[in-house]
């Protein structure tokens, strides 16, 4: 993606570092968190190749399609996923946007970073993912437990812990957000 070059980085780390801790998630016992996990770690890899600062590296033309055919397919692969599970409707709108968004950079002179979106949908994936970012931070404001509930008790691995689960997808949220921002 376009944009300064510090911004740039930091967006590939948030990314990455989202990615791994969604492979680490994958260890879950729990099948649902690791298939979701799975199409989040997608998610975060593919985000944080995608906004290396174009200062760094200017991609080629056929990679911006290789991101469009691999994005393409986890959108359908949600869509399938979605009949059983509605937070699924998230991660196709999530991989929709990146197949919009390699759309518009293999468009771009020279297949490159810079290309132009088309306002209306640029517009409508920021507003979807600005909601998806309030919705997911106040997920994570923590509510007063109420007198004499029980303390969870017992210590879930790090790929079972929800609060960090949300706290991913928010961070994912964020960085699609300034992705959309650049385009």
């Amino acid at each position: 993606m376009h944009g300064p070059v510090s911004a740039g980085w930091l967006l590939v780390a948030l990314c990455a570092v989202t990615g791994g801790y969604c492979l680490l998630r994958m260890r879950s016992a729990v099948e649902e968190q690791r298939r979701a996990a799975g199409g989040e770690a997608l998610m975060g890899f593919g985000m944080a190749a995608m906004a290396v600062p174009a200062a760094a590296l200017t991609p080629p033309r056929w990679a911006w399609l290789c991101y469009a055919l691999v994005f393409g397919a986890a959108a359908v692969r949600a869509l399938w996923a979605a009949r059983g599970n509605a937070h699924h409707l998230h991660h196709l709108v999530g991989a929709l946007a990146m197949v919009y968004m390699a759309a518009v950079m293999a468009a771009a002179p020279g297949g490159g970073h810079g290309g132009t979106g088309l306002p209306l949908v640029t517009g409508a994936l920021l507003v979807y993912f600005a909601g998806y970012v309030v919705r997911a931070g106040l997920r994570l404001v923590p509510v007063p437990a109420a007198p004499g509930a029980p303390i969870r008790a017992g210590a879930t691995g790090w790929g079972d812990r929800p609060e960090l689960a949300r706290a991913c997808r928010l961070s994912m949220g964020i960085g699609m957000f300034a992705m959309l921002l650049t385009v």
